[in-house]
């Protein structure tokens, strides 16, 4: 099983996408590609406030105006209607329907998109002459290379902000975290390390806990890296987001593994064996085959998801097939294993043991539910907000969850209760005699 964590983060990193671009956008504006899709695609902004700004510089003026070069803007609502809507607009008739234009006639044009009630998603394309004929003319016509940034205002108005209005606080978010992790880690870090070094019952758990924890905190340190430079040139550093996602990858395939282990041992061997060790882990073909295959599927899933996402800075959100198998498969997950600890709790006579049973219950289904739960809540906030209620609120509760655990693991009372060395009847421990061993 330990191989198989390491094979699937091997995989992980070996076929991870390329890291999403930012805000500044570099490319060439292509009569081909305009022709064919009537109107090249630049890209989308959500802008707000009343001195938003889109900048953009071209070096080749004479091809610009000898093309009729043009920039059009359409916000995303009017955008959707035009392409929904059966009328059956020409290519022409679509273009004229853009809220902004811009005309390249210069080397560089600032415009400034004003007047905005709320945050709104624009999308910008490029057309010229050429766009809207159905005849090869354009096919040796030379494209313009361009440098375009979209811009917000700050908190004192200028338009220096790199980030749209779904990516706003994101920044102070993660720079917040990190320093949370950093004064835990002064805090307790000795005193974690103290215990896991005594070996123990809780030895394997917390080790196993940690590495989960070690790796959201790596997640949290790239994306705080990545979007203070993302803050400065709107670009950022892609492979430190990349990096990110796949240390969160890595701590939900750790987690899950954890879980897994625990819980599958407690309900699986339950209906095989007596009721007087119904805890104790046995690792038979059964519960390995199970887990084998979820942390596949898990794994497989979020590479897919990874792969067709296309929205930078929103790797906790689900906008495609993949994120939402994601999703149901944490509902069946957390189904699963509070059906099976709510069958040991109803049995168990021990209070102390059903105390430690109800507490891992909720630090388990919290890790499994709060993707699906914030999914669900996100839909009463606007467009805009959902990716970022989201990406914060699965952070925070998983953070939750795991302090939880550590709770319950490093509470003596609670713990050697359920299993103590002598009885062995922690999961991810099997008995010989008097000795334990871990069974990883």
């Amino acid at each position: 099983m330990g191989g198989l964590r390491l094979l699937a983060v091997a995989f992980t990193c070996c076929w991870w996408p390329p890291g999403s671009q930012g805000k500044t956008l570099r490319g060439s504006f292509s009569s081909a590609a305009a022709r064919d899709a009537q109107g090249q695609s630049i890209g989308h902004f959500e802008f707000h406030g009343d001195h938003a700004l889109l900048c953009v510089r071209i070096n080749d003026i004479a091809v610009a105006i000898g093309k009729e070069a043009k920039l059009y803007l359409f916000q995303a609502q009017e955008w959707l209607k035009l392409q929904e809507s059966g009328h059956g607009y020409s290519c022409s008739e679509k273009l004229s329907k853009a809220q902004l234009t811009i005309a390249m006639n210069q080397t560089e044009h600032n415009l400034t998109v004003s007047q905005i009630p709320y945050p709104q998603m624009w999308h910008v394309f490029y057309a010229d002459k050429y766009t809207c004929k159905e005849d090869n003319e354009n096919s040796q016509v030379e494209d313009i290379p361009f440098e375009m940034m979209l811009l917000n205002p700050d908190a004192e108005g200028n338009p220096f902000d790199h980030f749209s209005a779904g990516e706003s606080g994101l920044h102070e978010f993660f720079f917040l975290l990190v320093l949370v992790y950093f004064v835990i880690a002064c805090i307790y870090a000795q005193s974690l390390w103290q215990a896991i070094k005594k070996g123990g019952p809780m030895h394997v758990v917390l080790k196993v806990l940690t590495t989960a924890l070690l790796l959201q905190a790596g997640s949290a340190f790239a994306n705080y890296i990545h979007f203070s430079s993302y803050s400065k040139d709107g670009i950022g550093v892609p492979f430190m987001g990349s990096l990110a996602e796949f240390f969160d990858i890595a701590s939900q395939i750790q987690m899950l593994y954890l879980l897994l282990s625990l819980c599958m041992g407690w309900t699986i061997v339950r209906m095989k064996k007596s009721q007087s060790r119904p805890l104790q882990w046995d690792s038979t073909p059964a519960s390995t085959g199970i887990a084998v295959f979820i942390v596949i599927t898990q794994s497989i899933l979020l590479l897919w998801e990874q792969f067709e996402d296309t929205s930078p800075h929103s790797h906790h959100s689900h906008h495609n097939l993949a994120g939402i198998l994601l999703i149901v498969l944490r509902i069946c997950l957390a189904l699963s294993l509070g059906c099976g600890l709510y069958q040991i709790i109803t049995v168990e006579r021990s209070t102390l043991k059903r105390e430690f049973y109800i507490t891992f219950a909720k630090g388990c289904i919290l890790w499994f539910l709060c993707h699906p739960g914030l999914a669900c809540i996100s839909i009463i906030f606007n467009d805009y907000q959902r990716d970022k209620v989201i990406t914060v609120g699965v952070i925070l509760c998983q953070s939750v969850s795991m302090v939880i655990l550590y709770r319950l693991f490093l509470s003596h009372s609670l713990y050697w209760e359920v299993s103590s060395l002598s009885s062995v009847t922690l999961p991810l421990t099997i008995s010989s005699g008097h000795k334990s061993r871990p069974h990883f």
